[in-house]
């Protein structure tokens, strides 16, 4: 009795092991036999690629079964950050430094905006020698500036002498007022001296840079005895190299009434076009070629007829252009 009892335990427990044992051999031995099969009708030639199909089926089975119970075998796990590998974003690009910016600039003043202290500028926008019907002439438009970055005195000079005798020259005094990057606002006063009699103005108007290289400048002018006018005038730089330079220029001049005393009339009263070439041989001196051509339209045009005056001309001119 104490013999049968343990041997029959035993069995007991080796009975069901054998059973799985045989189930898990009897279905891998079939499994095989199916892919040898399967190889065995695929190959045209006859030939049943038992250990080339039966060998792949085997190594495909392993590692399904691998990546089964590890999958950290065959799939790469993603990086801490959560980016896939080959796709990281490049460091951001650097903020310039005050350095940096100085010497990709060195000929810049002082960095920042409202400076404190007084500054100036001159320039000598045209001085020029111009082939005119009545004989040789020199004409000049100059301009300056002394003041801050926001409040500026400021000046305007603009004439003309043909042989000797001035025929027109004018100067404005003005008080300009930044209101933004590009823009200021304007206002004084205006005497001519030539043509006629002296005459005052008070001025006003906005001068600025609406695209880089255009600079605009719109004034309104209110005179003596009720007159008004309006001028109009924009020049743009064209960089054709780094020393040649193309400027085409305009200007437009409207009264409000007719002045016979000065040979103004009303409406558009005359327009004058430009266009001149420069050689920068610096960026403060450069001298230069070009033409120009003036206008005078209705009762303007009818009061320089009345005199024997051409109504329109054309001019070869040659300058220099300076700043300081």
């Amino acid at each position: 009795m104490t013999i049968k009892i343990p041997l029959m335990i035993a069995f007991s427990l080796a009975a069901p092991l054998s059973q799985a044992q045989e189930s898990s051999h009897h279905t891998d031995h079939t499994g095989h036999k199916g892919h040898e099969s399967h190889g065995a009708s695929a190959d045209p030639s006859g030939h049943s690629g038992m250990s080339h199909g039966g060998a792949s089926t085997r190594h495909d089975g392993h590692g399904l079964s691998k990546h089964s119970a590890h999958p950290e075998h065959h799939t790469p796990r993603p990086p801490a950050t959560g980016i896939p590998p080959g796709q990281a974003k490049r460091p951001p690009v650097p903020t310039l430094s005050p350095a940096d910016i100085e010497a990709a600039f060195p000929d810049l003043p002082e960095h920042g905006m409202h400076q404190a202290g007084v500054h100036f500028m001159f320039v000598a926008d045209e001085l020029e020698w111009q082939d005119a019907d009545a004989g040789s002439t020199l004409a000049w438009d100059l301009s300056g500036w002394a003041g801050g970055d926001i409040d500026r005195l400021a000046f305007r000079s603009e004439g003309e002498r043909t042989t000797g005798h001035t025929e027109e020259a004018e100067l404005q005094l003005l008080w300009s007022h930044a209101i933004g990057p590009w823009w200021e606002t304007v206002a004084g006063v205006r005497q001519d001296f030539e043509p006629g009699s002296p005459q005052t103005w008070a001025a006003f108007g906005v001068q600025g840079m609406p695209l880089y290289g255009l600079e605009t400048e719109a004034t309104a002018f209110i005179g003596e005895g009720g007159q008004s006018a309006l001028r109009l005038e924009a020049e743009y730089d064209m960089l054709l190299t780094q020393r040649w330079v193309l400027q085409p220029t305009a200007e437009l001049n409207l009264h409000g009434r007719t002045d016979e005393s000065h040979g103004i009339g009303s409406g558009l009263s005359d327009a004058g076009v430009g266009l001149r070439l420069r050689y920068e041989i610096s960026r403060q001196f450069a001298p230069y070629v070009g033409i120009s051509w003036n206008r005078a339209y209705g009762n303007s045009a009818k009061l320089q007829r009345d005199e024997g005056v051409d109504t329109s001309e054309a001019r070869l001119v040659a300058g220099i252009r300076f700043w300081f």
